[in-house]
């Protein structure tokens, strides 16, 4: 059994190892206990068939309040003004039947039809920043391609004025920051403020000049006769202008560093552009841009691989470890472009699929297309060891990724 201080996932020290430590644990310590926000811990899991059944098992609700009865204080949870609050309800945090609800209005946003439309839009920008980097002298691939190409992606698919644009990195940085640490709630007050008051004006001058964009369609929406209130499709907005982009930025990210690992690869996808679709799920799988799932919490107790988990427990799914579980992929730690099939978690499981996969996937596609095509030789401009992850439990992305581009 691994001792809990030496696992803590939100770190950058972690993450640099954690497939290492990953590979021990579904060996050794399947269930594992580690540090939580507040003074709590959590139970994470690590293999495959326990992360899958976790994600898509109803003995798991997303809300806390779901789970404690009637009489029985909120342990270890903090007070969240009523301000905030619209941020704290969304896709995430629910469960049945408001998240069928939920669900049900903005699915339709995310069909193939309407993410073919986004397709020429994204490889105009995509063909955009590549024009202003010099791959000779080196660029930091986050910063300059990786991040900026899926905020703009959906700061058009939600109909953010150009402008107003670059404050959304900050943001979504703000509020994707998963170390909860008070001094970090603190430091966050002054943007989620901004945030906030940005997207009800926003919210309500798309209420009253429709366009065509998704939080027009999204305050129009009806199912049964009933609409989204103005505190969820906050929600809903600030949730698809975060994770909306996160996700593709580390997909991106952590999709280009795989590749110049394996300069086999590398070549044979510049060779093959038709593996492109498949080269994407392997590196969604491979170099997952998620390292846990979002908590959840027993409704009741529960015995997991022996080991028992007591009604209200928050438990995690470790998605980073599932996607190189043994058990279910063949050679899982080796890079394989035309991998069949590929059952990566990556997106979920049930009912809490990411309603945005289609998107991620494309921009993926195009994205990585767009570097193949224009930068044959890309290679890192550091050493490995220089690399850097961002900090926080969720997901998995770097710092910065700096490249050049020899002959």
């Amino acid at each position: 059994m691994y001792p809990t201080e030496k696992l803590q996932i939100a770190t950058p020290a972690f993450k640099a190892t954690a497939y290492e430590i990953y590979a021990r644990l579904r060996s050794s310590s399947p269930v594992m206990r580690v540090p939580w926000p507040r003074g709590q811990q959590a139970f994470l899991l690590t293999r495959y068939d326990d992360v899958s059944n976790l994600l898509k098992d109803d003995r798991f609700a997303k809300d806390r309040a779901n789970v404690l009865s009637l009489d029985e204080p909120p342990r270890g949870s903090q007070w969240t003004p009523r301000f905030f609050s619209p941020l704290m309800r969304n896709l995430l945090s629910l469960d049945e039947p408001e998240h069928a609800r939920l669900r049900k209005l903005v699915q339709y946003a995310f069909t193939p039809r309407r993410v073919e439309l986004l397709k020429s839009r994204t490889q105009e920008f995509a063909s955009q920043l590549l024009d202003r980097v010099d791959p000779h002298r080196g660029f930091d691939l986050i910063s300059d391609f990786a991040l900026p190409l899926p905020v703009t992606v959906i700061c058009d698919l939600l109909g953010v004025p150009e402008p107003d644009r670059p404050k959304f990195d900050r943001w979504s940085k703000t509020i994707i920051n998963n170390s909860l640490t008070p001094l970090s709630v603190l430091r966050a007050i002054p943007s989620l403020i901004a945030f906030v008051m940005y997207l009800r004006k926003l919210i309500r001058q798309k209420r009253d000049r429709p366009q065509d964009d998704l939080i027009t369609d999204l305050a129009q929406a009806e199912d049964g006769g009933r609409r989204l209130s103005d505190d969820e499709l906050l929600g809903m907005a600030a949730l698809l202008l975060t994770a909306g982009h996160e996700t593709t930025t580390n997909l991106i990210g952590n999709g280009m560093l795989a590749l110049m690992q394996y300069p086999s690869q590398y070549m044979r996808l510049q060779a093959e552009p038709a593996l492109m679709e498949t080269a994407v799920e392997e590196l969604l799988r491979f170099a997952s841009p998620v390292e846990v799932s979002t908590e959840r919490y027993a409704i009741d107790s529960i015995t997991i691989d022996s080991v028992n988990v007591p009604r209200g427990s928050v438990v995690l799914g470790a998605i980073a470890s599932a996607n190189r579980d043994e058990r279910r992929f063949a050679n899982a730690d080796q890079l394989d472009l035309d991998r069949k099939p590929n059952r990566h978690l990556t997106f979920g499981q049930g009912g809490h699929f990411c309603v945005g996969a289609a998107l991620a996937r494309m921009e993926g596609r195009v994205a990585l297309g767009a570097l193949m095509e224009r930068y044959p030789g890309l290679q890192l401009r550091r050493p490995e060891e220089a690399l850097r992850w961002r900090p926080g439990a969720v997901l998995r992305g770097l710092e910065a990724l700096y490249v050049v581009s020899r002959p």
